[in-house]
């Protein structure tokens, strides 16, 4: 018996390590608190108010310590743990996040003639987007 571990898009991606101050992850049109130990989906939005933190890992390892006053959308996360590729896209709204990338970025494809690549790990701002290849960063958004 052969078993394949993966993450569909509808699965857990990761989970909030800690969170202190006014911390809220949004999924559909739910509003719950963050909470230590919290399932994140694909599709979640995470927002901190003033005085809000959340930390987070997800299942490839990447983690993520947003900070405060931010609005992050984990816009998509689709990762195979047996052959350790992926695809994942956070959107930074506002706010700050620092990141260490996981093993999910070190997947590589060569998309097709005018197709755009759907593997690795890219960050996306209101003015640019980020292909991240295996680093430790920081990005701030202002309001």
């Amino acid at each position: 018996m052969v078993a394949l571990i993966s993450t569909p898009a509808w699965g857990e991606i990761g989970r909030i390590k800690s969170s202190t101050g006014v911390a809220n992850v949004e999924r559909g049109t739910a509003r719950l608190a963050a909470t230590t130990g919290q399932e994140l989906l694909a599709g979640d939005w995470l927002e901190t108010g003033k005085d809000g933190r959340i930390s987070l890992t997800f299942v490839d390892n990447t983690r993520f310590a947003v900070g405060p006053d931010s609005r992050i959308a984990l816009s998509k996360f689709e990762y195979n743990a047996t052959t350790q590729k992926g695809s994942f896209v956070a959107k930074v709204e506002r706010g700050s996040i620092a990141v260490v990338t996981g093993r999910i970025t070190k997947t590589r494809c060569d998309p097709l003639p005018g197709e755009t690549s759907s593997c690795g790990m890219q960050v996306e701002t209101p003015d640019s987007v980020i292909d991240a290849r295996g680093t430790r960063f920081i990005i701030t958004v202002a309001r």
